[in-house]
């Protein structure tokens, strides 16, 4: 038997594992086929059973043919709940939404009432074109809009979609394509093939004079939460979350324990806690910050969690009354992160170190800061210019040593 149990970690740093048949059947005309399934029934007998069905299966010529007839083919609209069952069930809520947009509008638009068994390499690459010439939606317009939103309507026109959102749309794509596969649906999954590696979108951070500056001028209820994100990086939905029993302030640390988005609980991002270590100046704040409101360090007055909406106009009034600006777009919560990783490059803390801070599931990520800090390069070409060693006779230097050894 070739059944076996696959054990894998997620982009999240989730361990997920599952029954697989892996085996190869070879035909009577000598060709030799590679059958790699999940098993419906997720057991050992389970998958010894699947397996068996299979090759009598292929041995009868019949591997594959009562999955995709064409008495009633399946469409990807008809499939779709199944991704999002498998979806709730293995991912985050913020991701579940994310495929939910992502289906919503660009997949079942273009492949809705397509037949999944139809869908092959061509039809692929006629939607790849078509998501190149489609505009962003990405600020959807509103019935009542501000005044200051339409001077911006009329200001700007529709950007195309950038190449990583339409690699994000041919992941789910691709999701729902194999789990096709999987529950059978369709004997092959079709290669759904990404958009060339990407460069690392920039990012913005505040200078340190700036962040002294914005601490110096904001509004006091709001003082010790900007403070916060930008002496410890923590996500926007990692400050929502923060509870004061996360909090060991006798020793300096704070535990990230949860993330709170759209109302919603979850591990942090990556499936992973981590402890933060506290600067004197964030340990005075959150002391002087204690409130009776309930168990949120940050929350509103009737001690509920604050949500991404309160928090925007706090952060814009404190940047106009700093006086921070800049020529395109405009310093967010997430840039204050990048604020915090990026002053630590700058001070030499070693990558590895801010890795492990801000909670990075690869070096990758940090590496980003690499070019701000300001030893590593400059070391590496001053070797340039240090004189070479004098050749030394190690022969006669095991003589003049020798007498000092009796």
């Amino acid at each position: 038997m070739s059944a076996r149990l696959r054990k894998w970690t997620t982009k999240e740093g989730k361990s997920e594992e599952a029954w697989q048949v892996d085996f190869v059947f070879q035909h009577a005309d000598g060709r030799k086929q590679r059958v790699v399934k999940f098993s419906p029934v997720q057991t050992r007998r389970g998958a010894e059973q699947y397996e068996r069905e299979l090759r009598s299966a292929l041995l009868n010529g019949t591997f594959g043919k009562e999955q995709c007839g064409e008495e009633s083919p399946i469409t990807l609209a008809d499939f779709t709940p199944r991704l999002l069952t498998y979806s709730e069930n293995n991912n985050k809520h913020s991701s579940v939404d994310s495929k939910r947009q992502i289906l919503r509008d660009h997949i079942l638009p273009f492949f809705g009432k397509v037949a999944l068994a139809n869908i092959g390499l061509a039809e692929i690459e006629d939607f790849k074109a078509h998501m190149r010439k489609k505009k962003s939606a990405a600020h959807k317009r509103k019935d009542s809009a501000s005044k200051r939103a339409i001077r911006k309507r009329q200001r700007s026109e529709p950007k195309p979609l950038s190449l990583k959102t339409i690699n994000n749309v041919l992941t789910v794509l691709h999701k729902l394509l194999t789990l096709a596969e999987e529950h059978g649906v369709i004997r092959q999954a079709p290669r759904v093939k990404p958009f060339g590696k990407l460069p690392k979108p920039p990012f913005d951070f505040l200078s340190f004079e700036e962040a002294d500056q914005l601490l110096a001028v904001a509004e006091p209820e709001w003082r010790t939460l900007l403070r916060v994100a930008i002496k410890t990086g923590l996500r926007q939905g990692e400050l929502i979350g923060l509870q004061w029993h996360d909090l060991t302030l006798t020793r300096g640390l704070l535990h990230v324990r949860r993330t709170i988005w759209r109302g919603i609980e979850g591990l942090p991002k990556g499936g992973r806690e981590r402890t933060v270590d506290l600067p004197a100046s964030v340990v005075d704040a959150l002391n002087g910050h204690r409130h009776r409101r309930g168990r949120f360090v940050f929350c509103q007055e009737d001690g509920q969690p604050l949500t991404k909406g309160k928090m925007a106009a706090p952060l814009g009034r404190a940047l106009r009354a700093a006086g921070i600006t800049r020529e395109v777009g405009q310093i967010g919560w997430h840039d204050l992160r990048h604020t915090y990783g990026s002053h630590l490059a700058m001070r030499g803390v070693p990558l590895k170190v801010i890795q492990e801070l801000m909670g990075h599931a690869t070096i990758e990520m940090t590496n980003r800061y690499a070019h701000l800090s300001p030893d590593t390069r400059r070391e590496a070409v001053a070797v340039l210019d240090r004189p070479l060693a004098l050749p030394c006779d190690i022969r006669a230097t095991w003589k003049e040593a020798a007498p000092n050894r009796t």
